[in-house]
């Protein structure tokens, strides 16, 4: 199992380019299924779970080439196995989002219950009810959703939980449904928008993405598109997490600001010079030494979940106290303990980190629990006094391009190390 090595106390300085959004481009590859012609995408990151989602798709009986790095032609006009199999879907909870795409065009899904990071509970209730709602039979039997249904019939869907991934799912089942479907207390979050106008782009009929009300028409059919994924604004966000907690300099380019307020006015509470282009943000820390910052996630536009593990670790080595509250999740605060071996004052109380600054960290063996988990923990090793190998990264492989190439290119000593 590959490791990753960085040397800390080099502070980082140049432009990093950020790649094609991983929560947008995987709900984006369900949708694919949607189209009766082919549907060309661009900007697609390298990343495992696209590989793992480009893999299903080809189980399922769909034509996919690759033209070049980024561009992925997908062609779902001749699937014919509409089974998510564990084998594939163990690893990634965004498998879950085939549901709906499948129950919604080919009117039949067997669906394993999905995988993924382990920070807590994350049910597919929302999804089984949204979708029975709309007409479908469904059951759950020895790990599987199984769905049938003629066709879908439009409905009125209040989400009692406010779920990106439940969003997406019954959006795109609702696009090929009879007559119209309202989705009531539904994410806002940028990678939702992006996923509703890559469906329109290919025939659908939705007003309302990024507010909390979303109107679907239903259509008898979607054609083939050609689209271009959004920027990913938590692979941004961690690059410029990484120049502040080295003291240093990043622009991170080709992005989306818009998508980072919340982000942004925490790095400039914590002392950073954020200086903002229409497609780059940049942010100088002058050497100076971070300020704590208080953290409480919330769904967009609040301060995203995906972005507590990198300011905990920022936090860490900040001037003072501080306090990070996860609303989200229940169970994300398993890279604090990983900090802690690297001298981190950190104390867990419920669904808060209580985070006293110290002056520095020491590098010492780590081991990544989840995605988010195993960046904060290289920007602990980029902050730390002599070197932290991180285990077990094929978590940071599943949600971020290159990590080491990118991070080397900023000054980083860092490396991987083949298992």
């Amino acid at each position: 199992m590959d490791k990753l090595e960085i040397t800390g106390g080099i502070p980082l300085d140049g432009e990093v380019s950020i790649s094609g959004a991983k929560n947008a481009a995987l709900p984006i590859l369900a949708a694919t299924l949607l189209a009766d012609g082919p549907v060309t995408l661009g900007n697609v990151p390298h990343l495992n779970d696209v590989t793992t989602t480009v893999r299903l798709l080809r189980r399922m009986g769909v034509e996919i080439t690759l033209h070049d790095g980024r561009t992925i032609e997908i062609d779902a006009r001749n699937a014919s196995r509409f089974v998510a199999p564990y084998d594939l879907v163990k690893t990634m909870r965004a498998s879950i989002l085939v549901l709906g795409p499948l129950v919604g065009r080919f009117g039949q899904a067997e669906v394993s219950l999905p995988g993924g990071c382990a920070i807590g509970s994350r049910p597919v209730n929302l999804h089984v009810d949204g979708l029975r709602a709309m007409g479908a039979d469904i059951s759950i039997e020895k790990g599987y959703i199984r769905a049938r249904t003629k066709r879908l019939t439009g409905a009125r869907l209040v989400l009692e939980t406010t779920t990106v991934t439940g969003t997406e799912n019954l959006m795109m089942a609702a696009v090929c449904a009879r007559g119209e479907s309202v989705i009531e207390n539904a994410a806002r979050e940028p990678e939702v928008v992006d996923l509703a106008n890559c469906l329109i782009a290919m025939g659908a009929r939705i007003e309302g993405a990024g507010t909390d009300t979303i109107h679907v028409q239903g259509t008898d059919r979607l054609g083939g598109a050609a689209y271009g994924i959004m920027p990913d604004r938590i692979e941004t966000g961690t690059y410029l997490v990484a120049g502040a907690i080295s003291g240093g300099r990043v622009t991170a380019k080709k992005t989306r600001p818009d998508h980072l307020d919340a982000v942004l006015q925490k790095l400039e509470a914590a002392g950073a010079a954020i200086e903002i282009g229409e497609t780059a943000v940049t942010l100088d820390m002058r050497g100076a030494r971070p300020r704590s910052v208080d953290i409480r996630t919330a769904p967009y536009p609040g301060f995203p979940t995906d972005m507590q593990a990198q300011f905990c670790a920022l936090n860490a080595v900040a001037d003072g106290t501080s306090a990070i509250t996860e609303t989200i999740f229940e169970n994300r605060f398993q890279h604090a303990l990983e900090m802690q071996r690297m001298g981190a004052n950190l104390r867990i109380e419920g669904n808060t980190v209580i985070c006293h600054g110290v002056d520095s960290l020491t590098g010492a063996p780590v081991m990544a629990t989840d995605l988010r988990a195993s960046a904060s923990l290289v920007l602990a090793g980029a902050a730390a006094r002599g070197t932290t190998l991180i285990d077990r990264i094929y978590h940071i492989d599943r949600g971020y391009e290159s990590i080491e190439e990118k991070l080397a290119n900023l000054g980083a000593a860092i490396r991987r190390l083949p298992g």
